[in-house]
């Protein structure tokens, strides 16, 4: 059988698709679902925060802020307009991009754009008086609703 440079490298490229489809349905297979399992984060004692304060977490990629009513929120530390690390603003109590500018008030909700939507949250539960925060998956909003704040 004589091969030819056509049948040659339509021969190469059949067995090259064919090793790639081999590892994309192997790692199809292999991959467990996780969503089921939750990765919390703690972040101390609920009673240990003081009302009215933020305290960052940097490793959690989350800002924590106490209300006046005892509530708690945890917004995102990224910017919801190009994902920027936001900083927090002492006098306003709020937060600023640094990048473009955008400001949030402390509830996360823009104050001036090019920000579009309030800063993401992320669920938080209180179990034995600890406060888990969920940072598996950030929550989009758009606009503060007191029912987003969680209660020891």
């Amino acid at each position: 059988m004589k091969l030819n440079r056509r049948k040659f490298i339509k021969r190469i490229l059949i067995v090259a698709a064919s090793i790639e489809a081999v590892f994309l349905l192997k790692d199809g297979v292999s991959k467990v679902d996780t969503s089921s399992s939750k990765e919390l984060f703690n972040a101390g004692k609920a009673d240990s925060f003081e009302k009215n304060k933020l305290y960052p977490f940097s490793t959690g990629q989350f800002f924590l802020k106490r209300f006046e009513d005892g509530g708690f929120l945890a917004m995102s530390v990224k910017c919801t307009h190009l994902g920027c690390v936001v900083n927090a603003n002492s006098k306003t109590g709020g937060f600023n991009c640094p990048c473009h500018a955008s400001q949030f008030n402390k509830f996360g909700e823009v104050l001036s754009a090019p920000a579009t939507r309030p800063l993401d949250i992320f669920p938080i539960s209180i179990e034995k008086g600890e406060v888990l925060v969920d940072t598996r998956k950030p929550v989009k909003r758009s606009s503060y609703n007191k029912s987003q704040l969680t209660y020891a």
